[in-house]
């Protein structure tokens, strides 16, 4: 029995879907996410909102042709995340795979199965060696052969390549696969070439062109570094389902990140959009993304660095002077919305203010004649090290044997 197909209502009202990548694209940027961590993972991004999860997120579970762990791992997210998120197996463009997919997923609630057919002659060439046309029309029959299955899975299917397509053709075979069932139609810039202004183009080419119920869907890569950019203008164009992956991860230089989609959707959409918009059914936790994007670079071992945008270990830091002093002037957001506590670290650019905070944080009140041996040493210890953060215990050390010179005795702590 076809039960109602969530995602296609939220996008359909409006509302943003996420397509959770990182367990899938994810692997072929060279990472294993096991079946453990993926149920874990999926839970974790329904949970962030609240019980809304399955018609704002589709979790790419996996790719089941892989191989029989792959297989399991992808049932294991649709059984076991169920409720959390709308599960989907991925698969290529034959009959055997579609049915493996179906397989995959096939008893859970709101799962998915989504099919890659090839949109440009190029990337048809290399994956089904005929022409794309002849490619997109016989993905007609797969589609049927997931609707007529009796398993009630709703389909996707994906346009790999589509910056290289005809839009005319695209746009066709959207209308045609959307009438003959498939939920939304994922446009995928898969070699990552896009610019923003061409994938301004592209969708709004596509959204004037396909008919009415056709639901249209991103997956772009971050090959230029425009990955983002190039989703918020797919956003403006009225697209309304943006696939993203944890941390970027995907094949190659990756593909948007999803704490950087998230965030930019849930409290920037009215710069983007230019009106107020209620983007979301209900609109996405943001103070959880530091736990979910720690515990996913401890799994993947990609690091958080001090300058990756909303989860950096950078976020939330304060280090010199005038920042210090005025905090809200010089950052574009402040941490808390992303469950972040602003942080003084003491380096070689630190001021007396910065100086007397941290150490007064460490049981220490300075006088005017300590600040400035403290500040001299900080500097100085910085550049001999060549490392520019003093870790706060071993400024402690370095007062408590300053203070071991002198009668004065520590603040209370």
């Amino acid at each position: 029995m076809q039960t109602p197909d969530r995602i296609r209502e939220s996008a359909r009202q409006g509302r943003i879907v996420l397509w959770e990548e990182s367990a899938r694209d994810g692997a072929q940027g060279k990472t294993l996410l096991s079946a453990d961590f993926r149920v874990r993972l999926a839970r974790q991004q329904g949970a962030m909102f609240g019980t809304e999860g399955p018609g704002s997120v589709v979790f790419s579970a996996g790719f089941p042709a892989v191989c029989k762990e792959e297989f399991e791992a992808t049932r294991r997210v649709a059984m076991e995340a169920a409720g959390s998120v709308s599960a989907a197996a991925v698969c290529r463009a034959t009959l055997e795979d579609v049915r493996q997919a179906c397989r995959a997923v096939q008893g859970a609630p709101d799962a998915r199965v989504m099919i890659v057919v090839p949109a440009s002659d190029e990337i048809a060439d290399a994956m089904v060696h005929r022409p794309a046309a002849q490619a997109l029309e016989e993905a007609v029959s797969l589609v049927h052969a997931v609707r007529d299955s009796g398993s009630g899975l709703h389909v996707d299917v994906g346009f790999a390549d589509a910056p290289r397509g005809d839009v005319a053709q695209m746009a066709d075979a959207a209308s045609r696969l959307t009438a003959e069932g498939a939920g939304t139609i994922i446009v995928a810039d898969t070699t990552g070439d896009l610019l923003h202004p061409q994938a301004a183009e592209l969708f709004g080419r596509l959204q004037a062109t396909v008919s009415d119920d056709v639901v249209l869907a991103t997956h772009l890569h971050n090959d230029l570094g425009s990955g983002l950019a190039n989703t918020l203008e797919a956003v403006r164009a009225g697209v309304r389902v943006v696939s993203s992956s944890w941390l970027g991860v995907a094949e190659r230089a990756g593909m948007v990140a999803t704490e950087q989609l998230l965030f930019v959707l849930t409290h920037r959409s009215h710069s983007l959009l230019g009106t107020p918009a209620e983007l979301w059914g209900t609109a996405p936790d943001l103070t959880r993304l530091p736990e979910i994007t720690r515990t996913f670079s401890a799994e993947t071992g990609l690091p958080l660095t001090v300058t990756m945008p909303i989860v950096g270990t950078g976020v939330g830091t304060i280090s010199t002077g005038t920042p210090f002093v005025r905090p809200a002037t010089f950052q574009p957001f402040e941490p808390s919305l992303v469950g972040v506590e602003p942080k003084v670290l003491l380096t070689h650019l630190a001021s007396g203010r910065v100086v007397r905070t941290v150490a007064a944080q460490l049981g220490y009140e300075l006088d005017r004649a300590e600040t400035a041996a403290v500040l001299r040493w900080v500097k100085s210890e910085a550049f001999r090290r060549n490392e520019a953060v003093i870790p706060d215990d071993d400024l402690a050390l370095f007062l408590r044997g300053m203070r071991a010179g002198s009668e004065a005795v520590p603040a209370a702590a």
